[in-house]
C-alpha cells in the first residue's frame, strides 16, 4: 500500500463532494461540499494545500469518481467529468489526479445516510461529500487488497 494522503472527489453538476484519506491510506473521511462553477478549482487547491499541510509531497494523489453506467459504459457525465478533471489535473500539478469508477457511490451513500437517521434535507446537505468517501474508501480498499491503485490517471495536458 502507497503511503500519503488522497483526496477524493465526487464531482457532480451542482456541487463537488470532497474526502480525505488518513496518510496511511486505511480510512477515508468527508471534508466539505464545494460549489460547482466559478471558483471551485480554487478551492480544491485550497482544500489540497491544506492537506499538504506544509509538505507538498504529503498528498499521493487526487482521486475522481468517473460517472459510469451499470454497463461500464460511459455517457455524457462521463465525458463532462473527464474534460472536468483534465482542468483539474492542470490545476493541482504536479499532484496526480486518478479518475475511478464511481458506479452507484451516490445511491451507497444515500442508503447509508438514511440508515444513520438522517433526514431529507439534512441528507441532501452532506450526500456528496458520502459519495467523495464511498469513492475514496473504494479505492483504498482496492488498493489494499490487490496491491495495484485502480483506475486512470490522467495526464495533464495544454489543451484548453
Amino acid at each position: 500500500m502507497r503511503q500519503g494522503v488522497r483526496l477524493g472527489l465526487d464531482p457532480g453538476d451542482a456541487r463537488i463532494g470532497v474526502a480525505q484519506s488518513d496518510p496511511s491510506g486505511l480510512l477515508a473521511t468527508p471534508v466539505e461540499t464545494v460549489r460547482r462553477g466559478r471558483g471551485d478549482l480554487a478551492r480544491i487547491r485550497e482544500l489540497l494545500a491544506e492537506a499538504q499541510d506544509g509538505d507538498p509531497e504529503r498528498v499521493l494523489e487526487i482521486v475522481v469518481g468517473l460517472p459510469r453506467s451499470l454497463s461500464g459504459t460511459e455517457g455524457p457525465a462521463a465525458v463532462k467529468v473527464r474534460d472536468w478533471a483534465r482542468r483539474l489535473a492542470r490545476a493541482v500539478a504536479p499532484v496526480p489526479v486518478r479518475l475511478a469508477d464511481e458506479r452507484l457511490t451516490t445511491v451507497s451513500a444515500e442508503a447509508m445516510l438514511r440508515d444513520r437517521g438522517r433526514s431529507g434535507a439534512k441528507r441532501r446537505a452532506v450526500v456528496d461529500q458520502a459519495a467523495a468517501v464511498v469513492i475514496l474508501q473504494h479505492v483504498l480498499d482496492t488498493e489494499r487488497a490487490s496491491g495495484l491503485a485502480p483506475g486512470e490517471i490522467i495526464e495533464e495536458t495544454d489543451e484548453p
